[in-house]
């Protein structure tokens, strides 16, 4: 077996047990701060580290976006994460993290890398208020290591999405409203991709409700059955779909989906992924644990049909 089929094996084996494997880096110490933060990024997205090679700068770009690679032909855009989170350092970032998210390739400039670990989802927390507050919303979870030291999970949508050049209005004007009455929930820990998942069900004239991660997900998953089950009524003749993201702080979605397939209250009720993770090895993943059906972010058209066909309306 190649080494590349061993490496997918081993991460399948991690669907439906709540862990994940991060690559830490580091932006290097804020000089106004002298702070040295540490951190993280799914390994999944993660293509390949190189040296930073020759940026080519690009008219009317946003001031984080350093310009364009060449990497084998293909033009990436490359974005300077310091700069974006506002860190102030003394030295250019001579490392380049290559990620791939929803089918589209970037370099992330950062100063360094450390080290490759696996950790349970449960151990990363929602962050603080403080946190939340001084990272502007860009951080998703944290957790600390032995030592001391405190990793934040950086939302890299919400970089991909403040740093895109197009305007994404367009795609929410022909998602034509539906009659039939449906309910559903989601989950994501991106205030971005909620955002967008918010607009695209309410084009859709879809009735929904949220949470912020697995864990919260579940517990307000529960409560529905219970309400449910005290009026008498099934619950999959209340709420129609589960929409989840798969990388959330407490509870994944791999798990999340394996605990609304394993309970029989949940019969009938279709589970779609919703991720920016878009290899196929990734919607294998969630095969594995149960999910009907697999639709990739940031596409409010494709989301919009693939709810429809799942929902089974008329129209």
């Amino acid at each position: 077996m190649s080494e590349l089929l061993k490496k997918i094996d081993a991460r399948t084996k991690l669907a439906g047990t709540n862990k994940l494997e991060i690559l830490l880096f580091s932006l290097g110490e804020d000089q106004r701060t002298g702070r040295k933060e540490t951190f993280g990024i799914n390994v999944f997205k993660v293509r390949e580290v190189m040296r930073t090679p020759e940026i080519t700068a690009a008219p009317e770009m946003p001031s984080s976006v350093e310009g364009m690679v060449s990497l084998r032909g293909t033009l990436v855009p490359v974005i300077d994460l310091a700069k974006y989170a506002g860190i102030v350092t003394a030295h250019k970032p001579e490392i380049m993290i290559v990620t791939e998210y929803n089918g589209h390739t970037q370099g992330f400039l950062v100063e360094a890398v450390d080290t490759i670990l696996r950790l349970d989802w449960s151990a990363m927390r929602v962050p603080p208020e403080m946190i939340t507050n001084r990272m502007a919303g860009l951080v998703t979870a944290v957790t600390e290591l032995e030592g001391g030291t405190l990793v934040m999970m950086m939302d890299v949508e919400k970089v991909l999405a403040e740093t895109a050049l197009n305007d994404d209005s367009h795609h929410f004007i022909n998602i034509e409203p539906i009659t039939e009455e449906r309910m559903i929930f989601f989950a994501d820990d991106s205030a971005v991709a909620r955002k967008q998942i918010e607009r695209t069900l309410e084009a859709m004239n879809v009735k929904y409700a949220y949470a912020m991660n697995g864990m919260r997900a579940w517990e307000d998953l529960q409560k529905m059955a219970m309400q449910a089950e005290l009026a008498g009524r099934k619950l999959s003749d209340l709420l129609h779909l589960v929409l989840t993201d798969v990388e959330m702080p407490e509870m994944d979605g791999y798990m999340l989906t394996k605990m609304i397939k394993s309970d029989a209250r949940f019969a009938g009720i279709p589970v779609l992924m919703h991720s920016s993770l878009s290899g196929v090895s990734n919607q294998k993943l969630g095969e594995s644990v149960g999910v009907d059906s697999y639709v990739s972010k940031f596409e409010p058209q494709k989301l919009s049909m693939k709810l429809r066909e799942m929902l089974k309306l008329t129209k």
